[in-house]
């Protein structure tokens, strides 16, 4: 009995020091990182951030203005914070949460790092060009539930393998207007070529709200990016209904949303790929839930888009446009997004069922080259 319960006590003084000696890595790395992520937007990018952050958001229909300005803003106040000289303490703040700190000490497969205060996470120790184990796909798809959207780098992967990787946590659907790769038409590409001064989705939308039956998840996979900029904006629409005042909430009881592929600010942002590949544009309406329920999670999320829904089912569109506009703004404010800058080999994997998203269009004249996949979901309740 006694040598059962020193080997325990053995067995957890064990997994508690790995678990310190990692919360001190991912301090140092944390270091690391913002080192070199001062040194390089330094050398690349200090112009090209003031001239942005002197004319406000770039993103086309943007509704909240200096959103993404607020959001630089926030990350350079914490960039900042993180230049300090390094001190025990300093170290130290990362240990009390295990879970939300440093890589999630309940995973046994893969780490799992939060990248903001609202949403996301990069996973690491995955290679998905190869076959992953149920117990590591499981892990994944919790980590997915968790953070809503996590981040994979550091992946050289082929359209096929993207596909086989995106089976695993649901059916691959093809994307309604436009054509996917010839030889794996479930994948779209998504590209903003150098002369092209409009890019693909370039504003806040959860995908293809005008289906009915909305998918669940993206995957998007970076095969180019520009030096600098193409980021991506990511925000957490449980928080942007929770965050509600009360009064609101229960005007939105039961309200149905109509949802339209053809509204004008979205629309721009496919001429170019709809032009190319000699596509039509499909007219497609569907009425969704303004605040729906998620069906893994059981939590209320907001579910209008600035780029897809146009008016309350029963009201017309001026009745709509007040309340309307108030979510709009409501749901992409600073505290809500996370930003996410991408390199070659870089994958996102989003909740469609509970985020927006918005690609920024501040990079005029270099190619911006993508694969996305998506996933099929249910009808919104």
């Amino acid at each position: 009995m006694q040598t059962r319960t020193a080997a325990v006590i053995w067995t957890l003084g064990t997994r508690f020091c790995i678990d310190i000696l990692k919360s001190i890595k991912a301090a140092i790395d944390l270091r690391r990182n913002s080192i070199k992520t001062r040194f390089y937007r330094a050398a690349t990018s200090k112009e090209t951030r003031k001239k942005t952050i002197a004319a406000g958001c770039p993103a086309s229909g943007c509704p909240a203005s200096g959103c993404c300005v607020a959001a630089r803003s926030s990350s350079s106040a914490n960039h900042r914070k993180r230049q300090r000289p390094w001190s025990m303490l300093t170290i130290c703040s990362f240990l009390p949460d295990f879970r939300t700190r440093i890589p999630n000490s309940e995973m046994r497969y893969i780490d799992v790092i939060p990248t903001g205060d609202a949403l996301g996470a990069e996973v690491r120790g995955v290679n998905i060009a190869k076959p992953l184990a149920d117990d590591v796909v499981a892990e994944i798809r919790q980590a997915f539930l968790d953070h809503l959207v996590v981040f994979l780098h550091h992946q050289d992967i082929t359209p096929q393998q993207q596909l086989a990787f995106a089976q695993r946590f649901g059916e691959p659907m093809a994307y309604p207007q436009l054509r996917g790769l010839a030889g794996c038409p479930l994948i779209t590409p998504v590209k903003k070529l150098e002369h092209e001064r409009v890019n693909f989705g370039g504003i806040w939308h959860s995908d293809t709200t005008y289906l009915e039956h909305p998918p669940m998840a993206s995957m998007l996979y970076a095969l180019e990016t520009p030096p600098s900029g193409g980021d991506t904006l990511f925000s957490n629409q449980y928080l942007a209904y929770e965050t509600l005042p009360d009064d609101v909430k229960k005007k939105l009881d039961g309200l149905v949303g109509v949802n339209t592929s053809t509204k004008a600010d979205a629309l721009k942002t496919r001429e170019d790929r709809l032009r190319d590949s000699g596509d039509e544009l499909k007219v497609l309406v569907s009425e969704h839930p303004v605040v729906r329920t998620h069906p893994e999670t059981g939590r209320k999320s907001l579910y209008v888009n600035i780029g897809h829904t146009t008016h309350f089912d029963g009201w017309i569109e001026d009745e709509s446009r007040e309340l309307l506009t108030f979510l709009f703004n409501h749901q992409v404010q600073s505290r809500l997004v996370f930003r996410f800058r991408w390199a070659p080999g870089s994958l996102a994997f989003w909740d469609n069922r509970c985020t927006q998203h918005l690609p920024i269009n501040d990079y005029q004249g270099y190619r911006r080259v993508m694969h996305r996949v998506t996933l099929a979901g249910d009808k919104p309740r």
